[in-house]
């Protein structure tokens, strides 16, 4: 990270944005073209490496997408689940093999088959009527269940808009020290998978001195095999967008920023239309409510990174940089988007902040458990018999989310991987010792993360399954350290070499890179992948042994 790009791209502000620039640069051909690359850094006043840097870097920017015009979706809930080498057969016929790119992940992880084209994702049958989707004569209708198990916050009715911006105009009355006093009483911890407390970062950002703040919304929801942001953003966005302006007038923001993946196009269309609508009904701008509070949205367009969604390298995107993690401290919270104080949570987090504000702290404090307050939204994958989104209680047992929620398993399974790619990867007889919150994970040596179910079905092999980890991390590593660049790396080629070759993986060795990995990583990125690896070891050693020496 550069502060000194950081300054350059601040200085137009958000609204004539860098990393946007580059985007549209992008849009028809999938790569900027040097001519418009050189016409933007001259704008930006930046070098040809920080543009050529970032660009050569994202997934829907780099000069290898060029040309795409349909992707196949590679995440992991519909590679276990077995439905894209059917898929990929099928578009196949359609277009040519340059034309065919791979996303990660569609967040159609309920029924599978997932793939995107022209602007629009697809999924189940979909595939079967691509010729009609080719010719605009084909819409998608995502369907899937959506359940409660104990308060509904984010799966209870809509309300009418006037309602929810009634808790904004309350809250301005009460003034920022009364409305972060109930954050902090709530106990709510980010939803994203660090489980940090939001009080304590709402109040380490609101203690900064500097007329210049941001809120922004990690809407970057890579995990595979997790959709709960997405629905979200996509059935009830009010929710988000009204957190976020209570999380602003607590810090003292003036700007919010929504960085939402390029993998889920619907969600952006659905966020942008939401906020036209509070424009229309005068409830963004200047003197919101006559209260002195002024507040502006801009909604970025990712454009496809999953490292993104570590929030230090989502600032250097969003600045137009390449996205690699900060070194820490300063924290965002004191130098974040351009130099200045920020705020950085996830979707889920913010969405909870109306009910937190409209029916008090210790409200919300009383649902789920002591160091895990509030509810929690789960993903359920195309394995169980009623896959979907479901909002149960912290605390809630996982056997009651698998049998009474999910209403079991399709077919046999022996593994989940719970939370995303650096999750805990939990074998079905553990599910009775578990319970939704993040101590109980914890305790037990896994990770609830976004709580994302993927199955590994039990003709599944877990060796090969390990492989897409390392080969998932190696391809999203920002590459700033050095054990998650080239670790990821090593680790992908050892196990291929024993998947293929039968070579015999020297423990030790394994060992010793997993450790390097842990502890020598700048972020969860290859920090966290040991993990799963260290599970699968654990619990699965009968089926992994012959590839070990």
């Amino acid at each position: 990270m550069s502060k000194n790009i950081s300054e350059l791209s601040g200085r137009k502000g958000l609204d004539n944005n860098l990393f946007e620039a580059l985007g549209k640069a992008a849009s028809k051909t999938g790569t900027p073209a040097a001519e418009a690359l050189e016409n933007i850094r001259n704008e930006f006043l930046v070098g040809k490496s920080t543009v050529y840097g970032t660009t050569s870097f994202y997934d829907f920017l780099r000069p290898e997408n060029q040309g795409k015009k349909v992707y196949v979706c590679n995440g992991s809930a519909c590679m276990t689940a077995g439905t894209q080498g059917k898929i990929k057969d099928e578009i196949g016929k359609h277009f040519k093999a340059e034309e065919i790119g791979e996303m990660c992940c569609l967040g159609r992880c309920h029924e599978n088959s997932a793939f995107f084209y022209d602007g629009n994702n697809y999924s189940g049958k979909d595939i079967e009527n691509l010729a009609n989707i080719k010719e605009k004569k084909a819409n998608s209708a995502e369907n899937y269940f959506v359940g409660c198990h104990g308060k509904a916050i984010l799966t209870a009715p809509v309300e009418p808009v006037e309602s929810y911006f009634n808790i904004l105009k309350d809250a301005l009355t009460k003034g920022q020290d009364v409305v972060l006093n109930e954050i902090k009483a709530s106990g709510i911890r980010g939803r994203g998978g660090a489980g940090f407390s939001m009080g304590f970062k709402l109040e380490s950002c609101k203690n900064v001195n500097d007329p210049v703040k941001f809120i922004v919304c990690n809407a970057d929801e890579g995990d595979p095999g997790a959709y709960s942001d997405k629905y979200i953003m996509e059935q009830r966005p009010l929710s988000l967008l009204l957190g976020m302006m209570l999380a602003a007038f607590v810090v003292g923001a003036t700007r919010g920023v929504v960085y939402i993946r390029g993998e889920y196009p619907e969600s952006i269309r659905i966020v942008e239309e939401a906020i036209a609508h509070l424009k229309s009904l005068n409830y963004l701008g200047e003197n919101i409510f006559n209260s002195g509070f002024n507040f502006e949205f801009k909604v970025i367009h990712a454009q496809g990174a999953y490292i993104c969604g570590e929030e230090t390298a989502l600032l250097s995107s969003i600045e137009g940089q390449r996205p690699e993690v900060r070194v820490r401290p300063p924290y965002p919270t004191q130098q974040g988007l351009f130099n200045k104080p920020t705020v950085v949570n996830n979707v889920e987090t913010l969405a909870n902040l109306p009910f937190i504000i409209k029916n008090g702290g210790k409200a919300y404090a009383a649902i789920g458990t002591q160091k895990s307050s509030g509810t929690k939204l789960v993903s359920l994958d195309s394995f169980f018999n009623r896959p979907g989104i479901y909002e149960v209680d912290m605390g809630t047992p996982l056997s009651v989310v698998i049998n009474e929620l999910g209403q079991g398993f399709k077919t046999e399974v022996k593994a989940m991987h719970i939370g995303g790619p650096l999750g805990g990867l939990v074998p079905v007889h553990k599910i009775n010792d578990l319970n939704i919150d993040f101590d109980s994970f914890a305790a037990n040596g896994f990770l609830l993360g976004h709580a994302s179910f993927v199955c590994i079905p039990k003709a599944f092999p877990i060796i090969d399954y390990l492989r897409h980890l390392f080969q998932f991390t190696a391809h999203e590593s920002c590459g700033k350290c050095f054990p998650c660049r080239l670790g990821s790396t090593r680790g992908a080629e050892m196990l291929t070499k024993a998947i293929d070759e039968q070579y015999k993986i020297d423990k030790k060795l394994f060992a010793d890179l997993l450790q390097t990995m842990e502890i020598g990583s700048l972020c969860a990125l290859g920090g966290g992948l040991p993990l799963p690896i260290k599970n699968a070891l654990q619990y699965f050693n009968d089926e992994l042994q012959s590839y070990f020496k």
